[in-house]
């Protein structure tokens, strides 16, 4: 470490050089002087932890040397012998139309027609589906009233259908999206009001759901004969924290833990992902 145009790793070999030459110095004041520049090389060791020589995370690193990226030389795109994804027709067109040929631009003529040719655009189409329910009500002669049940689930005149709960938990737990960006995707997308509560409680839902093949994983794992374990950098309530994983070739569990506190954090199974 240098501080100024000192190095100070080098001032410190030179006086423990100096030390060991002096033939009249008491084994007390040795003893001290030798403490004393222990003292001193633990300390600049302390300030000179990194993310390169400890286990600080490079995003708790605000030293850290950011290399710029070298150019590589290779062309944009798929390299050679990467296994490139192509579009293919499928099978069961969502609508199909018809283009038929202006017979008065041909030719005089007797035509017959004999197939079409096909090309297909894959689209995707965002938008807000409601199903409103309607239980029929039917009254005795003694005006007592009968209304027909409605499906398991349906509880509330206004409630979110699992197609919107299962696309919150996706951006929240898998791609890691902010709350209040999910929010604004459902909103500005689909017009349909989505609160931070609202996603909190569809994360708990999908956690208790998944509480039985979570402790399934948990048993495959801790019985298969080769596991990899390794850990990343999670941000978690605004705090820098460990996120911790172990796989095999079928599964992997991540699983948060605390840095500050140094325990793990329980039950946010929300925060696991298996697949």
């Amino acid at each position: 470490m240098t501080i100024g145009n000192i190095n100070v790793e080098e001032l410190v070999e030179q006086v423990k050089s100096q030390i060991a030459g002096e033939k009249d110095l008491s084994p007390a004041l040795k003893a001290s002087l030798d403490l004393m520049l222990l003292l001193v090389t633990l300390l600049l060791n302390r300030l000179g932890i990194n993310s390169s020589n400890s286990s600080k995370p490079p995003s708790a690193d605000p030293n850290r040397t950011r290399k710029p990226r070298s150019q590589s030389g290779q062309k944009p795109g798929g390299q050679q012998g990467h296994r490139g994804t192509t579009l293919q027709p499928v099978a069961d067109p969502d609508e199909i139309k018809i283009i038929q040929i202006d017979r008065g631009s041909l030719p005089h003529g007797q035509y017959r027609e004999i197939g079409y040719e096909s090309r297909q655009v894959i689209d995707l189409d965002i938008t807000r589906v409601v199903t409103e329910w309607r239980a029929q009500i039917l009254e005795d002669s003694q005006s007592k009233r009968y209304v027909a049940p409605f499906p398991e689930g349906v509880t509330r005149p206004v409630q979110y259908g699992i197609g919107v709960k299962v696309n919150s938990v996706y951006m929240s737990q898998y791609q890691l999206i902010p709350y209040n960006r999910i929010e604004d995707h459902f909103l500005d997308q689909m017009q349909i009001p989505v609160s931070s509560g609202s996603i909190y409680n569809f994360n708990q839902e999908a956690y208790e759901r998944l509480e039985y093949f979570d402790q399934w994983v948990r048993k495959q794992l801790a019985s298969s004969p080769l596991l990899h374990a390794d850990e990343t950098g999670i941000n978690i309530g605004g705090k820098r924290n460990w996120l911790h994983n172990t796989s095999n070739a079928e599964f992997s569990f991540f699983y948060p833990h605390c840095i500050s506190e140094g325990v793990a954090i329980k039950g946010i199974r929300g925060n696991i992902s298996v697949f």
